[in-house]
C-alpha cells in the first residue's frame, strides 16, 4: 500500500485545527487589507488635496486619521493572527511528539538493538522541533506573504493595469529561483541533519561511558571522532549558506532594483506625453517595493522549511514502523505461572541461531536456574519469555497458553524482573519501587524493602523513603541499587519472577541478604534465574546448563555434581579447587 506523502501527512496534522487556522487567515486578510490601504490613502491626499493647493485641512486630517486607524487595525489583526497560528503550530507539534513517543513504545526491541539511543532522542527532540519551525515560521510567513502579494497585485491593477501586467512576470521568475534553490539546498540539509543525529548519538554514548573513556585515556581519540562529524556538518552548512546567499536577498534585490528602474522609466516617459498623477506614481512605487518584502520573507524561511521536511520524513519513517498497541490489562487474571518451552529456536540475525530446540518446564513454585558461559543463550531465553522477541520455531506457553496470542502488556503484567545492571529512575526511592502504580501503597513499598533487607540503609538516608535518586542511581552503591530493584519486583507481587544475573555485581554480605529474601518471596512463584555465581542456585529445583544455544545438562545441584560434567567443573573453578588446564580448556570450548 502506498504511503501518503510527507506534505499530505503534515497537512493531516494541521487539519485537526482547520477552524482555528481559517479564523486566523480571515483575520490575516483584514490585516493585509488595512496595511495596503495606506499607500492608496496617501495617493488620494497627494492628488486630490496637496496637488490642487487646497487650504481646507479637514479632509486631509480625516484621511490621516483613517490612515492611523488602519495601521492600528493592522497591528491588532497581525498580533491576533500570529498568536492563533503559532499557538496552533505548538499544539500540532505537541500532538506529533506524543504520537512519536507512543509509537516508540510499540516498536519491536530489534529497532533499538540496531539504533543508537542518541538518534532516537534526536527524532523526538530535534526533528519534531524542526517541524515546529515549519508550522510556526514558514507557514505563517508563506501565508502572510501570499496574502500580501495578492493584495499588492490587486492594488497595482487598480493603479495601472499595463504596468501591472509587466509585474506579473515576477512570480514565475522567483518560483524558478526557489525551485533551483530547494533542489541543491536539500542535499546539504539532509547531510546536516544526519550528522546532527550522529553527533547526538556519540554525545549520549560518551556521557554514559565517560568513566571508561577516562580510564583508558580515550579522550583525544573520542574528540577526534567527534571533530570528523562536526567538521562534515560545518562544511555542508557552509555550502548550504552559499546557495542561500546567492539565491535569496541578493538576487531578489537585484531584480527589484531593475524592475523599479523600469517603472521609473515608464512613468517618466508617460509624463512627457500626458499629464501623470504624482499620487499614482508614488503609490505604484510604494506597492512595488512591498512586493519584494514577502518574497524575501519566503526565501528566508526556505531553509527552515526544507529542514522541517527532511526532519518530518525521519519522524514519519519511525511512525511507519510496525508496532503493537499498548493494551489495557485491567481484566487480565493472575496466572498460575507454569512456564513451558517446546523446541524453541531463535536467532537475532537470520541463519545465526542463538537458541536451538530448547525444551524445559518450570512449574508453579519452582526455581529454574540457567547457567553457561557468555553467549550460551541464557538472556535470550528470558527475552523470549518476556515477549521482547518471538521464537523462529517452537512454542512458549504460560499455563498452556501460547504467549504469542497474548498482548505484551497482558503477558508482562504478572512478571517481575531484576537485571544484572539495575536501573533507577530520577525520583525518590518510594517511586522507584512503586513506579506510581496506584495499587502499591507506601506500606507495601516499605514491606518490600524490608523483605529484601534494604530498609536499614534507606532509613539512615537524610530523606528516608523520600530520598531523591539521581538518574541511574549513581549516588548509591551497586548493591543498594540492586536491593531497591529487588524490592520493585517484589512489590508488584509477580507470578513469575525473573532474575537476570541479579547477584553478579553485589558483595557477599548483600548477596546473603538477598538469598534470605528470595527464599521467602519465591515461595508460590515460578522463579527463573540466570546465575553467575553458582553458589546462589544450590537450592534451585532445576538447573539448565546451556552451551552454544543448547541444553547440555539438566538436573538439581547434587545430580549435576554427581554427573561430573560442565556444571561440576564450573562449580569447582568458582570454589577455587584445582582443575587441570585441560579441563579448563574444555569448559571454555
Amino acid at each position: 500500500m502506498t504511503k501518503p506523502s510527507t506534505t499530505r501527512r503534515l497537512l493531516g496534522y494541521a487539519l485537526v485545527y482547520k477552524f482555528r487556522i481559517i479564523g486566523a487567515l480571515l483575520i490575516l486578510c483584514c490585516a493585509v487589507g488595512a496595511e495596503l490601504g495606506g499607500p492608496y490613502i496617501t495617493k488620494t491626499i497627494i492628488d486630490q488635496h496637496l496637488s490642487v493647493g487646497t487650504r481646507d485641512l479637514g479632509p486631509v486630517l480625516k484621511l490621516l486619521a483613517l490612515y492611523l486607524g488602519l495601521l492600528l487595525t493592522a497591528s491588532i489583526c497581525n498580533f491576533t493572527q500570529a498568536y492563533m497560528l503559532q499557538s496552533t503550530a505548538l499544539q500540532i507539534i505537541k500532538n506529533m511528539r506524543m504520537d512519536l513517543m507512543k509509537h516508540i513504545q510499540r516498536i519491536s526491541l530489534r529497532y533499538f538493538d540496531n539504533t543508537p539511543i542518541g538518534q532516537v532522542v534526536s527524532r523526538i527532540a530535534n526533528d519534531t522541533e524542526a517541524v515546529r519551525d515549519l508550522f510556526m515560521s514558514f507557514m505563517a510567513t508563506f501565508v502572510v506573504s501570499m496574502m500580501q502579494l495578492t493584495g499588492i497585485f490587486i492594488a497595482l491593477f487598480i493603479l495601472d493595469w499595463h504596468l501591472a501586467m509587466f509585474c506579473l512576470l515576477l512570480p514565475p521568475i522567483f518560483a524558478l529561483i526557489m525551485t533551483i534553490h530547494l533542489k541543491y539546498s536539500k542535499i546539504f540539509i539532509t547531510i546536516m541533519r544526519a550528522r546532527l543525529s550522529d553527533m547526538n548519538a556519540m554525545i549520549n554514548e560518551s556521557i554514559v561511558v565517560m568513566p571508561i573513556i577516562q580510564a583508558f585515556r580515550r579522550e583525544k581519540v573520542t574528540l577526534q571522532e567527534f571533530e570528523v562529524l562536526n567538521e562534515d556538518r560545518y562544511v555542508n552548512q557552509i555550502k548550504q549558506f552559499r546557495i542561500f546567499s546567492l539565491s535569496s536577498r541578493n538576487i531578489v534585490g537585484m531584480i527589484g532594483s531593475l524592475v523599479t528602474a523600469s517603472v521609473i522609466w515608464y512613468f517618466g516617459k508617460e509624463s512627457l506625453q500626458t499629464a501623470i498623477s504624482f499620487g499614482v506614481f508614488y503609490a505604484f512605487i510604494d506597492y512595488l517595493g512591498r512586493i519584494f518584502q514577502p518574497i524575501i520573507g519566503i526565501f528566508d524561511q526556505l531553509t527552515n522549511a526544507q529542514r522541517a521536511f527532511v526532519s518530518a520524513e525521519k519522524v514519519f519513517t519511525i511512525l511507519d514502523m510496525e508496532g503493537k498497541d499498548v493494551e489495557k490489562t485491567d481484566q487480565v487474571e493472575r496466572p498460575e505461572g507454569v512456564v513451558k518451552f517446546e523446541n524453541v529456536t531463535f536467532a537475532y540475525k537470520a541463519g545465526d541461531n542463538v537458541l536451538k530446540k530448547i525444551s524445559f518446564e518450570a512449574r508453579k513454585g519452582e526455581t529454574v536456574a540457567l547457567v553457561g558461559h557468555t553467549g550460551s543463550g541464557k538472556s535470550s531465553i528470558m527475552n523470549l519469555l518476556l515477549g521482547f522477541y518471538e521464537p523462529d520455531q517452537g512454542q512458549i506457553t504460560i499455563d498452556g497458553v501460547d504467549i504469542t496470542t497474548l498482548s505484551k502488556q497482558a503477558l508482562r503484567k504478572h512478571m517481575g524482573i531484576v537485571l544484572q545492571d539495575p536501573f533507577l529512575f530520577a525520583g525518590d526511592i518510594k517511586f522507584n519501587v512503586s513506579l506510581y502504580n496506584k495499587d502499591i501503597s507506601l506500606e507495601r513499598v516499605k514491606e518490600a524493602l524490608r523483605d529484601v533487607g534494604a530498609a536499614p540503609f534507606i532509613e539512615q538516608l537524610p530523606g528516608g523513603y523520600d530520598e531523591q535518586v539521581v538518574e541511574r542511581g549513581s549516588t548509591l552503591s551497586s548493591g543498594q541499587r540492586q536491593l531497591i530493584s529487588f524490592a520493585r519486583a517484589l512489590a508488584f507481587d509477580p507470578s513469575i519472577l525473573i532474575l537476570d544475573e541479579a547477584t553478579a555485581s553485589i558483595d557477599s554480605e548483600t548477596e546473603g541478604l538477598i538469598q534470605k529474601a528470595l527464599k521467602v518471596v519465591s515461595e508460590g512463584r515460578t522463579t527463573l534465574v540466570i546465575a553467575h555465581r553458582l553458589s546462589t542456585i544450590r537450592d534451585a529445583d532445576q538447573i539448565l546448563v546451556l552451551h552454544r544455544g543448547e541444553i547440555a545438562e539438566r538436573g538439581n545441584h547434587d545430580e549435576l555434581m554427581a554427573l561430573g560434567g560442565r556444571y561440576a567443573k564450573m562449580y569447582q573453578l568458582q570454589k577455587g579447587e584445582s582443575v587441570s588446564s585441560g579441563a579448563a580448556g574444555k569448559i571454555a570450548n
